[in-house]
């Protein structure tokens, strides 16, 4: 199921940089009719297309129904950054789920790095990878954690990749002198994620896998089976996987009441001469210590792709590039004035915990959503965990789902006025830097 913002033309991709420097595959048709496979997928995003992809290569008949364009929602428009472990740190990980879960949890997040190079490597996708992601402190008395944390996953996890920055370390990176510190993870990394996600189309295409377009599923019946339906036709199924995240709508009540969907938003400068070569000399990605995060990188083609700002609710603002501009100008001051080439938003699925919600909610249903910016990674390893679990191998599904993920108060009807009040109160703490 898909949910239409007010900028959004049906059946379209959104404009954006993403879309003017990747190559779409050719329309794929709605289905019509009623068919059959072992397994649908509803999504053809990053945890659907990875799921369809594994199954194939299992063996099963696989279905895709998406309800736009293949990477239509925030797998094609996010800010590509790949990052490591999970959502929330380690050290707090560990006191949310105890030191045995949290460092599977570890494991998993090495292991979603290493899925998404492999199936780069092993399909020869073209999504300029870069290595590196920083990760910029506002506030000095932040930079303590921050070097604290690092020592912590080389102590106790063994991960030397990610290194302690102080103020001079952090402005050579970036290329400014606003922050007081952070670190840089030279193991995680950043790509063009529109095409990274037509990448997994192609290779799930080439399985076997077959993929409708512009097919919204309306409804799901289950008995023996599973009916998913559109207004064009049905899929009866063994297995369904609901791989929407935040365009899931009131598809499956139960899992929308613990994901919360926003928007946010991403211009793409025009290209930067060699008066801004300071900025990212490295090329690698950033994202800063805000609430409401910034996050920034290079493009291949020398333009500051920066994302900043949220939103709730189906309408994006008049004025995006206004928006962003203000928090891009102040991380780089230089750029103030810079033209703004591209502007484009999205709808992402948050958590209360900020942890993935894995659930099941029939028999033979899964559903995995709520990835909290960090879905990149997660969410394509979230399709091969679905894979293994439909062939009968749960063990990595029952470690995610017994991630601590509520409710939001007040339900589906009130969660977003009352997170927008929160939300709110956190922004304001931003631009006051408390």
């Amino acid at each position: 199921m898909n949910l239409l913002h007010t900028n959004d033309r049906p059946g379209a991709y959104p404009d954006s940089w993403y879309v003017a420097t990747a190559d779409p595959l050719p329309d794929c048709a709605p289905l019509a009719g009623d068919g059959r496979a072992d397994v649908c997928v509803v999504g053809a995003g990053y945890t659907g297309l990875s799921a369809a992809l594994h199954l194939a290569r299992r063996g099963y008949a696989v279905t895709v129904l998406e309800a736009q364009r293949i990477g239509f929602g925030a797998s094609g428009r996010n800010g590509g950054q790949v990052g490591s472990g999970q959502r929330v740190e380690q050290s707090e990980l560990e006191h949310m789920v105890g030191p045995e879960d949290a460092a599977k949890l570890w494991e998993i997040g090495e292991a979603a790095k290493a899925k998404v190079k492999s199936l780069i490597a092993d399909h020869k996708i073209d999504c300029n990878w870069r290595d590196g992601v920083a990760h910029a402190d506002w506030r000095a008395a932040d930079v303590p954690d921050t070097h604290n944390e690092v020592a912590h996953l080389r102590d106790r996890y063994g991960y030397r990749e990610v290194q302690a920055l102080g103020r001079d370390g952090i402005a050579a990176l970036t290329g400014t002198d606003v922050f007081a510190g952070g670190a840089v993870d030279h193991g995680a990394g950043s790509l063009h994620p529109l095409r990274y996600v037509l990448g997994l189309a192609r290779a799930a295409q080439s399985a076997g896998v077959t993929i409708h377009e512009r097919s919204e599923v309306t409804e799901l019946t289950s008995s023996s089976r599973t009916t998913v339906r559109t207004a064009t036709g049905s899929v009866t199924a063994d297995h369904v996987i609901l791989a929407c995240n935040g365009y899931l709508g009131g598809l499956e009540p139960r899992l929308a009441a613990r994901i919360m969907p926003i928007n946010n938003f991403i211009v793409a400068t025009a290209p930067l001469g060699p008066e801004f070569d300071a900025i990212l000399p490295g090329g690698e990605a950033v994202a800063d210590s805000r609430f409401v995060v910034n996050y920034w990188r290079m493009s291949h083609d020398r333009r500051l792709l920066f994302g900043g700002g949220e939103s709730y609710g189906p309408r994006f603002p008049r004025n995006i590039a206004a928006l962003v501009r203000r928090n891009l100008a102040q991380v780089y001051p230089q750029l103030a004035d810079v033209p703004i080439a591209h502007a484009w938003g999205g709808t992402l699925a948050i958590t209360l915990s900020r942890l993935p919600c894995f659930f099941m909610p029939a028999p033979g249903v899964l559903a995995m959503a709520g990835y909290s910016g960090h879905g990149v990674a997660l969410a394509t390893l979230a399709g091969d965990i679905a894979a293994e679990t439909v062939a009968g191998q749960a063990e990595r599904f029952d470690l995610m789902a017994r991630l601590p993920v509520p409710r939001f108060p007040g339900g589906v009807a009130l969660r977003q006025p009352m997170l927008a009040l929160a939300m709110g109160w956190y922004a304001l703490r931003d631009r006051l830097g408390v």
